[in-house]
Formats: C-alpha cells, structure tokens, sequence
C-alpha cells in the first residue's frame, strides 16, 4: 500500500521550505528588531490549560492525546456502553496538542511570572493543530508567528505593531491595507442603538459586510431580534466614507452620549495621529466593520488584507486587558499580533515575489572530473565553506552535461572547474551561469570576488 500523511497536514519540497523560510526570517529579523524576545512552549499541553478557553466548538477542536500505557484502566464496562464522549475523554486523555499560541502564552507568562520583567515582549513562531474539517487554504497543522506586549496599558504598543506590520510587508513587497477598529467604539455603537444586550449579534453580523453584502446584514440584524429603529441608526455607520478624520470626527457626532464609544474614538485618534507622524508606506485606515475576537480583545483590534490577491486577512490582532484571568492572575493587559504565515505564502507565490536567491541553496558547484582534481575541488569547496560561501563539489564523475544540468535546475549562479591546467597551476575556472562568461581565479581572489 501507498503511504500517505494525515488529511489537512502537507508535505515541504526543499524548494517550498527555502520560500517558507524567507518568510519566517523576513519576520524573525523585524521581531527581533523591535525588541521582542523568543520563546517556545510544548507542543502539547494539559488538558486542563487548554479546555474552556476557545468556547464550546473549540473545544471540539482539540487534539487529545490518549494517556500512555493501560489508557482504559480508569473505565469501567458500564462507562464504556454508555458512551459519553465527554466524560470517556476526561479518563483517557490528559493531554492535548495547542490550538493556538496565545492561550500557551497565557500559561507561560502565569507559571513564570516572577522571573518576567514587565513588559515583557514575546515572540514566538511556531505549529499549532485543530481537528478542523480540512478544505482549501484550512489545514489540521499550520504556523503561527505571533507577538505580543504584556504588563503595559500604553497606546505606544499599538503604534509600534503597526510599524512591525507595516516593516514586514516593505520587505515582503506585499503591498497591504491595514484596518483598524476599537472593540469600545463597536460597544458604544450597540449603546447608541439601545441594543447593548446585543452587542456580540450586532458585530457578528456587520463584520460579514463584505462577504454578504449591507442588505443581507440587514435582514441578519433583524432575524436577531433588532427593531428597525435600531438598524436605521446604524446604517450611516455602514456606509461612512471619507478620509480617517472624518470617519473618526462623524463617529464623535454619533457617540457623543456613549462614554465607552468616546474612550474607543480618543485611543483611536492616539493611535492614528502616532502611526501617521512616524510615517508608513502600507495604507491605514479606520474600518467601523472590522469586528473580530469579541469575546477577548477590549480595546484596538486590527486586520491586514492584501491589495492585490483575494484572499482573507493574512495578519490581525488586538488589545486584551485580561490574558491571564483564566489562569487566576486577572488585570494583565496586552496587545498582540498574529502573521497568517501560509496565507503570507499563498499571495507570496500568486505575485511571484521572492528574490531569486531564496530558491539558490548551494552558490558555487564544482564539476567533478575525477581522481586529483576531485581532491583539489573538494579542498577548494571547503575553503569556501570556511569563508561563509554555500558550496560543493558533484559526488560522481559523472558527463559534463548531466552534472550541468543540476546546476542549471538548482540555480546555482556559478559552476568552477578544476581540470589539468587548473591542477597544474592552483586555479579554478569559473563560469557564471547567468552571463554564460568564464574566468580564470585563484581560490582567494574568488573568494574576495564573491564577497
């Protein structure tokens, strides 16, 4: 039988895994930039830790791992032909595969909270698993690239992120729209509207906006139970245009009454009128739609949306004010993001935007001619590795035209000979694959050469 992976979970030729990596690095390096520090955490955690914190259908979502050893020691016949999949799990699973980073990070910051120095700035790029039907672009095992800003109440953090994003993408060349929204301007909405009780029905329907369309998130307000005075109020909300300010200034003249929506407008001035005296080459922009992680983020949630490629927010985020309540350490704020790595890569690979030598593993390939001058390009290979250059010489003495055409499909910039003469006078022949040029070198100057 033909082997085969676990539906929802992918393979990574060499060449995909050298794509994968410009992304992970090209994020890494601004991370580390900014001054955020790396950790790791299990790949599995306690049950414990993980159930409870995503909501009923998350949990659903879990991987558990059956216990090691005699894992149905603990149950007897009866509990078995009853069959409750709930209370079966609790005696033969204790452990579970993460769903996703922050709720490990909340574990994190909880267990070593003494040896934290607040704020703590945290990164961390790692799988996460979630036992989720699989279909196009939605997967059992992907990455996360996730950073966060722990123990600081300062509107700085959230300015800051947005220069991280707006970094990352310059050196991607992706070109992006970041959407900003304040989770206490969607409360104060929901106030305005005497519907404060609905909030979450509200904000789960306008955020479909652009995937339903205003009438349909109409006729989804009404189904909710909204009374058609309230929907009429928000209707200008939904159809706001205009430069930032003038989002922002006509939300002023609505909200005036609502303490919470005032809060969000003020936070949301600070965190504009900071970013734009910065600078930003991605366009921001206030998006009163925007409505994602309402059960967690109190304050600034944001969403990042490729220009150029159909496809769903590939980085987003938000303040929180209680990370580690679950965790009984209540009050911690934060604020975080979250790079959608294999969303980066689908748009990445539409546009064709990787540099070409991310696909170049080996920058120098030796043909092999066999006997001494073997021997001298395996010398030669290694003083290039000494150097820092990623070389090598073909294994085999195989035809020059074989050998060449690895060359040509690993594009490799520059194929070196060492034939009889080369031997004879301690040089190599160097061919550059582009220009089709050749050069005679001593291995120093081909070395300075290449650097």
């Amino acid at each position: 039988m033909k082997p085969s992976i676990p539906k929802g979970t992918r393979d990574f030729s060499a060449l995909e895994m050298a794509r994968r990596n410009y992304i992970f690095d090209t994020i890494k390096d601004q991370f580390k930039l900014f001054g955020y520090k790396q950790i790791e955490t299990p790949a599995m955690e306690n049950l414990s830790t993980l159930m409870g914190k995503y909501g009923e259908e998350g949990d659903k979502l879990l991987f558990k791992i059956l216990n090691s050893g005699d894992w149905l020691k603990g149950v007897s016949d009866e509990e078995l032909l009853q069959r409750n999949v709930v209370k079966l799990t609790n005696k033969v699973s204790e452990k579970g595969l993460r769903y996703d980073l922050t709720v490990p990070f909340a574990r994190f910051v909880v267990q070593h909270r003494n040896e934290l120095q607040m704020p703590f700035k945290r990164y961390q790029i790692q799988p996460v698993w979630r036992a989720d039907r699989p279909q196009k672009g939605r997967y059992r095992e992907f990455y996360q690239c996730d950073a966060d800003v722990v123990g600081s109440d300062s509107l700085n953090n959230e300015i800051e992120l947005l220069q991280l994003i707006d970094a990352v993408f310059a050196k991607l060349g992706v070109n992006i729209v970041i959407k900003v929204n304040n989770r206490k301007i969607l409360a104060g909405i929901a106030e305005v509207m005497d519907a404060a009780d609905k909030l979450v029905e509200i904000t789960v329907a306008i955020d479909k906006i652009d995937k339903i369309g205003l009438d349909n998130v109409n006729e989804e307000l009404r189904a909710q139970g909204l009374a058609e005075e309230a929907i009429a109020k928000l209707q200008p909300i939904l159809t706001m245009s205009g430069s930032n300010a003038e989002k922002l200034d006509l939300m002023t003249d609505i909200l005036k009454d609502s303490e919470t929506g005032m809060a969000g407008i003020r936070e949301m001035r600070e965190v504009f009128d900071g970013i734009d005296f910065l600078g930003h080459k991605a366009e921001v922009e206030v998006d009163l739609s925007l409505a994602r992680g309402l059960n967690y983020y109190t304050g600034t949630i944001l969403e990042v949306k490729a220009r150029d490629v159909q496809i769903g927010s590939i980085t987003g985020g938000g303040r929180y004010d209680n990370l580690t309540g679950v965790f009984g350490m209540p009050g911690l704020s934060g604020v975080g993001i979250s790079f959608g790595a294999d969303r980066i890569y689908d748009v990445m690979n539409q546009l064709d935007l990787y540099p070409r030598e991310v696909e170049t593993s080996v920058k120098v390939l030796f043909i092999n001619f066999g006997g001494a001058e073997s021997r001298q390009a395996m010398k030669y290979v290694k003083m290039l590795r000494e150097a820092g250059v990623p070389a090598q010489l073909y294994p085999d003495n195989a035809k020059m035209k074989k050998q060449m055409s690895v060359a040509d499909a690993d594009h490799v910039p520059y194929v070196a000979f060492v034939g009889e003469n080369e031997l004879r006078d301690s040089t190599l022949m160097v061919k550059d694959m582009a220009t089709g040029e050749q050069q005679l070198y001593t291995p120093e100057n081909f070395i300075d050469f290449l650097r």
